[in-house]
Order: C-alpha cells, then sequence, then structure tokens
C-alpha cells in the first residue's frame, strides 16, 4: 500500500511528520489547510481509521502504525483542548520517498 506522510504543525508551532498507511489521508487533509484542533482530531480519527481497516483488508492483520500514530495525535491534541483559537496547519502531504503530493 502507497504511505502518505501528512506533515503538520501544531498551535505551539512544532511540526510533526504523521504517518498513513494509506493515501486516503489526502481526502481528509489539504496542503496548506488550517484547521481548528477538534475538526483535525476528527478527520484524523476518520482518515487512519479507514486506513487501518484498508491494511486489515489487504493483509488481514491490523495496521499498528495508524493505531499508534492516532494515539499520538490525540495526546497532542489533548493539550488544546479547550483552547480557543487553536489550530492545526498542514504543511505537506508526502510519499515515502519524498515527493509531493
Amino acid at each position: 500500500m502507497p504511505e502518505l506522510y501528512f506533515h503538520v504543525r501544531w498551535p505551539d508551532g512544532e511540526s510533526r511528520q504523521c504517518y498513513s498507511p494509506s493515501t486516503v489521508i489526502e481526502d481528509y487533509f489539504t496542503p496548506g489547510a488550517v484547521y481548528d484542533v477538534a475538526d483535525f482530531l476528527e478527520r484524523s480519527r476518520r482518515s487512519l481509521g479507514i486506513a487501518g481497516e484498508r491494511v486489515r483488508e489487504k493483509y488481514g492483520f491490523a495496521c499498528t502504525g495508524a493505531s499508534d500514530q492516532l494515539a499520538e495525535i490525540e495526546r497532542t491534541a489533548a493539550a488544546y483542548a479547550g483552547r480557543p483559537g487553536a489550530t492545526v496547519t498542514v504543511e505537506a502531504l508526502r510519499y515515502a520517498d519524498g515527493s509531493e503530493r
């Protein structure tokens, strides 16, 4: 399956690379777009859930990479819960070889 990485900038300015085992992530995020933290979290839950299921359908086992990534996003997002105006910027979508979508 084609892996896709989504590079995000959290409200504190920290940038992180996030992993998806599927390109479904591009149906939920647009490079350069800014999302409210709660919206970003919901989009992450939906897209990584679908990505994990695609792995299960194809290979017969769960994708721990997708679930681990979601857990990390949930932990980070929790720090901004209830913070008015907190946003996450999707800086880029990239394939494993570094080429951009």
